[in-house]
């Protein structure tokens, strides 16, 4: 393959039963000139493996592989490792637990041209969950302001050459997505249409310590790079607004404000990443 136009780099802990889907996914988006880096760290299962086995089916399909098998676990570290060895210079960043629809890929390379800075991510979307109580709060927090903001890259994000001159390497923070996110002016962020499926964690118990985790990472943010949230640019969530959500869907409220208040009665407890 000649250098390709886009490297995937997909950090993987443990992640043997989403992998192999993740995969299979990314390559069925057919001979975009990519490559796609999967670095497992710290696994203790056959995250590393899975991915290998993908080796042929890349080839088939017009892509270059590369697993990385590191020892220490740590998901800046293992960012930093695919970047190291990543060949094109535009970057896709891509948890292992989503899965993108095809024409994705090449959606990102098209929207990344030029030599200005630019941040891209597809649509995302929330496939149903198992319980009651992740389908609730997925369908409130989906109307949040956050969710409703343009490019927010949960799951996926992407930067061209001048885009990712913007930061050296990832800082060892919480919150990565949200560390490049704001790298980058509201005008600077796309989003295009081709979606991709983003899991939200199942259960009341681990989404209050998702939650916590998320709202820890950006305190961390707020303490280490003071004013960089003031690109955030979401609208503002005033309270007519918030009245007029709950009183369209009374039960992913009630869902909503009980996790955020049970997160702030356990400030500081144990916090979980996104599943």
């Amino acid at each position: 393959m000649l250098n390709p136009s886009l490297s995937v780099i997909i950090p993987a802990s443990n992640e043997a039963g989403y992998i192999g889907t993740c995969l299979a996914a990314v390559l069925a988006s057919g001979p975009i000139n990519a490559e796609c880096i999967v670095v497992a760290n710290g696994c203790r299962d056959a995250t590393a493996d899975i991915a290998q086995g993908f080796a042929l089916q890349a080839g088939a399909t017009g892509w270059a592989l590369s697993v990385l098998d590191l020892a220490a676990g740590g998901k800046p570290n293992a960012l930093n490792a695919g970047d190291q060895i990543a060949r094109a210079p535009l970057r896709a960043y891509l948890d292992a637990d989503v899965i993108v629809s095809p024409h994705l890929m090449a959606e990102l390379i098209a929207a990344l041209g030029g030599t200005a800075p630019l941040y891209a991510t597809g649509t995302a979307r929330i496939p149903r969950a198992k319980s009651a109580v992740t389908r609730a709060y997925a369908g409130f927090w989906q109307r949040l302001p956050f969710a409703q903001s343009p490019a927010p890259g949960y799951g996926l994000f992407a930067t061209n050459a001048a885009g990712r001159a913007r930061w050296r390497d990832f800082p060892a923070i919480i919150s990565d997505d949200t560390f490049v996110r704001l790298q980058f002016e509201p005008h600077e962020r796309v989003q295009v249409a081709p979606t991709y499926d983003w899991p939200m964690i199942e259960g009341f118990a681990a989404l209050t310590k998702v939650r916590r985790r998320q709202d820890a990472g950006v305190a961390e943010i707020e303490r280490l790079y003071p004013g960089l949230l003031l690109r955030e640019a979401k609208a503002r969530l005033s309270k007519a607004r918030l009245l007029a959500l709950a009183l369209r869907d009374p039960v992913g409220f009630a869902t909503y404000v009980a996790v955020s208040l049970v997160v702030r009665r356990t400030s500081g407890q144990d916090w979980a990443r996104g599943r």
